[in-house]
């Protein structure tokens, strides 16, 4: 049965997805909508608008913000904000892309899931706009008094401010702009930090009238709710609009007939030793795919080329020895016409060229040799396991289906045939073994003149001029205002200040749709594990529907290593799978990986134990993989924990080289976690460890050990063999393995035949000597913002809190800091973490204007707190941590984290404990947790990642505040 205002364009069952697809044109408005119907209770629901911008002030993206702070229905300053507070969303936000802006939501509660589907509708085509939303969210002046300076303000102008102070943005925007050059695509969409102050209010304003409307909507919606509900949800509100044709096409770049260059640089620091700050990058324009088979040998055809570190040209370019790391991976779909490119960072500047010629001659070379058997056999089946599985990570399947779908829909296309494998699958396996990747390299790239050679370098004088270039043109601004318009400044400076300030009326916040704390499930979700010896080894298994597949994780004890060699883990658990064995090199080894398993991986786990307060830290070896090929992939997992050669230098040169330029990479857009990092590592054991192993002092440790692999390798090597003989070992191992049951027994014999063939032999916990000692620094890099930090162990100050700090914090973190850091400090976020088992605590701001402000407003937090809070505030902060603990898993990852709180110690007793106190939670918590803050405003340490200005600046006002180090 189909709703009268809908037209049925399609009724198909797409069982690759197990869904049963409809596809609907609005007969009022066009609008199209997809409803895939599934068993999924993880409720998708998103509309896109095509959002083509004309210039680079970042209109799409500034909307993008705007729209989600107030609407006609729910007039409140920030009705996202109160669903981050109190919903059960699974996923909840928007973003911007180069020609489309999406609204995408997710809940498993039906009921949650309604609501949000209701706020986001009525957000997205009645929002308020108000001029005073534009100039929060986008850009204002901003005077405090008459002789104070002028300057910017506005959360996605320094948001871009942060984009654009990390290289790889600055690469990719270059590269972007210069194959697009006239096109919508030669336009940054998230806004250049040089033009957003040339975007006006009307500007605002006129673009969301013409781009926010159904005849210019795709809607999807995906899971288990009812599908009819979906067109009277989506009727109700398309039917108060006309249909009013908008222009939105994506015009095609015209092609060129010769390759182009251009070149740039980006505010950093040179070596004077041995210049490594530069990037190179090869890159081409693509015609539309023009069906799914294409569209999925684009993807294989990467995946052959620099997929993994033993793809052919990854390979090649590593191996050369002229960068420290790849950059780009192959084609990228996501625009109409797709972009691909391939290069190296970490260079030399005079290196370009040789890194141009050396991918032109390794893709000639690879299109006239071709791809062996095995290269396309694992490529294959990697594809083909990922394709079945439909694991997508921390995203909803849903999102994966909707974003899959806009490829072509978005341009006209075919909506339901990218959600689609099979056919195609077996045309590329039909056509792999007839020379079919080769032709590809051949007509995409090699006869392919629509080609920019893009490259950077440092300029250690640009962060300076272009403060400076900001500084005088606002000079300017100032200058040509006479005092009535500098008065009129400051008058908009305070009233917009006072907005932002103002509390929404009760009766206005009351309009947002919330659950109630019965609409909450009193217990919490368990998972069945059962726990047996096997070969010795404790042995877990977790019985749950894994569509024949095995996921198993073999855990080894890091406490039985000594301290000086945790650094080195990192990288010894790179070396484990792609230095080779006796047997196999690196290349073969990783193609009998992808022809035989769905992928085997190392990762590093830590906690503190919340039963004896000491580390958990376990390094883990995972794999997966079919029935039939589990002990393929025992044998495996053996060769690489025992055979793995470490006595390959070449390769581990190359991998640190790769380590330290992508954590340099990693510095700036990911600032916040480097300071939270940094700012644990004094307080508790393990975060010290984590720090170690992630933090700057890994990167002081990268930046060293390449030089000892030149001049030292035989100590080098000997501290990774120390590693293997240490850890590899059965009295400190565990076995974790999530399959059906009925995979069990044969599965069990081949575990213990194979846990057999480990090591056992006695060893002892070592002692790492955690000191404990903290410090405030002030850590300098090349960046126009700022990520503060400040924080402290509660336990060490003397507080005992419960469970029902993190309904405290939520408030905390939707509120106060949302308000003071974020809207009226110009931050792109602020936010207060705390761990319940360690007792660490800490205050964050992300790509913030501000250094010392932000400080005042974390000591602030205390007063904010004893203000107590209102029922409906308390009940929405109740349900967005509910909903945060009953985040839906998929089922690997429930087998692993019901494996990770028997290691830390935290039993599903302490696990209902701490919901109930969740689900009790009261004004006396925020009372408590008000004491501890104040402690940490009184005794706690700051630190701060950011510009040596804004760090130098600070200091001249607080003497000694911050211990200056200069990282990058």
């Amino acid at each position: 049965m189909t709703h009268s205002a809908f037209e049925l364009l399609r009724d198909e069952t797409v069982s690759e997805i197990n869904s049963q697809a409809r596809l609907y044109r609005h007969r009022k408005t066009g609008a199209e909508v997809l409803s895939l119907a599934n068993e999924d209770e993880n409720k998708v629901f998103g509309i896109t608008f095509k959002t083509p911008p004309e210039d680079s002030t970042g209109i799409a993206h500034i909307l993008e913000h705007s729209v989600l702070c107030g609407s006609r229905k729910y007039p409140v300053k920030k009705p996202f904000v109160e669903l981050l507070k109190g919903s059960m969303h699974t996923f909840l936000n928007a973003m911007t892309f180069p020609d489309k802006t999406a609204y995408p939501v997710a809940s498993a509660n039906l009921k949650d899931f309604y609501n949000l589907v209701d706020v986001y509708l009525d957000a997205v085509f009645f929002p308020l706009l108000t001029e005073e939303t534009f100039e929060q969210e986008g850009w204002h002046y901003e005077l405090e008094s008459l002789d104070a300076p002028l300057v910017y303000k506005g959360v996605v102008f320094n948001e871009m401010k942060g984009v654009f102070s990390s290289p790889d943005s600055v690469m990719h925007d270059q590269t972007q702009r210069a194959l697009y050059p006239d096109t919508t695509y030669g336009f940054s969409s998230g806004g250049d930090p040089r033009d957003i102050p040339a975007l006006t209010y009307e500007q605002f304003k006129r673009f969301h009238q013409t781009f926010y409307h159904p005849s210019n909507a795709r809607v999807v919606f995906a899971g288990d709710d009812e599908p009819e509900k979906r067109l009277a949800i989506l009727d109700e509100v398309f039917s108060q609009f006309e249909a009013a044709p908008v222009d939105a096409e994506v015009k095609l770049q015209p092609r060129w007939n010769a390759p182009r260059q251009v070149s740039g640089t980006y505010a950093g620091t040179i070596d004077p030793e041995k210049r490594r700050d530069g990037m190179v990058s090869v890159n081409w324009m693509l015609d539309p795919p023009s069906s799914r088979d294409e569209t999925m040998s684009h993807g294989i055809l990467s995946y052959l080329l620099a997929g993994n570190s033993a793809a052919p040209l990854r390979k090649k370019l590593t191996e050369s020895g002229i960068g420290e790391g790849m950059i780009g991976g192959g084609i990228s779909t996501w625009l109409r016409q797709p972009m691909a490119g391939f290069g190296l960072k970490g260079i030399d500047p005079s290196d370009a060229e040789r890194v141009e010629k050396l991918i032109l001659d390794t893709l000639e070379e690879i299109a006239a040799t071709g791809f062996s058997e095995e290269q396309r056999e694992a490529a294959l089946n990697t594809f083909e396991f990922h394709l079945r599985e439909q694991n997508s990570g921390g995203q909803p399947r849903g999102m994966s289906y909707m974003f899959t779908a806009l490829g072509q829909w978005l341009h006209g296309g075919d909506p339901l045939e990218p959600l689609t494998f099979e056919k195609s699958l077996d045309a590329i396996k039909a056509k792999a073994a007839t020379g079919h990747f080769e032709k590809e390299i051949r007509r995409l790239f090699l006869d392919n003149p629509h080609r920019v050679t893009s490259r950077i370098e440092a300029d250690p004088e640009q962060g300076a001029r272009e403060a400076k270039r900001e500084e005088d043109k606002l000079a300017a601004v100032r200058a040509g205002m006479d005092e009535e318009a500098l008065k009129a400044t400051i008058a908009e400076t305070e009233k917009l200040r006072a907005l932002q300030e103002e509390v929404d009326c009760p009766e206005d916040l009351a309009k947002i749709p919330t659950l109630t704390l019965t609409d909450l499930d009193r217990s919490i979700r368990t998972v069945a594990t059962d726990e047996s010896v096997l070969a010795g080894v404790r042995f877990m298994h977790h019985d749950l529907p894994t569509l024949g597949i095995l996921y198993l994780d073999l855990g080894f004890d890091l406490r039985v290593l000594d301290p000086e060699l945790l650094p080195y883990l990192p990288l010894f658990g790179r070396a484990l799978l792609q230095t080779g064995t006796s047997k196999q090199d690196f290349v073969s080894l990783t193609q009998r990986i992808g022809r035989s398993t769905g992928g085997i991986a190392q990762h590093r786990s830590l906690a503190t134990r919340l039963d004896d307060g000491e580390t958990a830290a376990w390094f883990f070896l995972s794999g997966k993989s079919v029935a039939p090929r589990f002990g393929e992939m025992l044998d495996i997992m053996g060769d690489v924990l025992l055979d793995a050669r470490l006595e390959n230098r070449e390769r581990i040169r190359q991998m640190a080289l790769e380590e330290k330029a992508g954590f340099e990479a990693r510095m700036i857009p990911a600032g916040n976690s480097i300071v939270d990092t940094r700012l644990k590592a004094g307080l508790t054991e393990a975060s010290w460890v984590a720090e170690q192993l992630g933090g700057v002092s890994y990167l002081t440790f990268l930046r060293d050990l390449v030089k000892r692999i030149d001049t030292d390798w035989a100590g080098v090597e000997a501290k990774f063999r120390q590693i293997r003989d240490t850890l590899f070992n059965r009295p400190r191992m565990v076995v974790n393995l999530t399959a059906e049951a009925s995979l069990l027994a044969e599965a069990r014999t081949a575990l213990e035949g194979f846990v057999e063939t480990l090591p056992s032999k006695d060893v002892q916990l070592s002692d790492w000597g955690f000191a404990g000692v903290a410090k405030s620094e002030g850590l300098v890099i090349p960046a126009q913002v700022n990520y503060v930090g400040k924080g402290a162990n509660l336990k060490a100050l003397g507080f005992r809190t419960s469970a029902a700090s993190a309904v405290v914090l939520r408030y905390l973190n939707t509120t106060y800091l949302w308000d003071k850091v974020r809207v009226q400090g110009g931050a792109y976020g602020g936010s207060s973490r705390f761990d319940l088992s360690s007792g660490n605590f800490s205050f964050l701001s992300y790509r913030d204007p501000n250094l010392l402000k932000t400080l005042d407003v974390y000591d602030g937090a205390a007063r904010a707190l004893r203000a107590g809070i209102g029922e409906t505030d308390l009940t929405r902060s109740i349900i967005g941590v509910i909903g945060d603990a009953d985040r839906p898993e998929f089922v690997d990852a429930k087998g692993y984290s019901a494996m990770w709180r028997k290691l830390t110690g935290t039993t599903d007793a302490v696990r209902q404990q701490r919901r109930d106190e969740i689900l009790a939670a009261s004004n006396d918590d925020f009372l408590a947790l008000a004491d501890a803050i104040e402690a940490v405003a009184q005794k706690g340490h700051v630190v701060v990642l950011g510009g040596e200005a804004a760090i130098t600046a600070a200091n001249d006002e607080r003497p000694g505040l911050l211990e200056v180090n200069k990282v990058m």
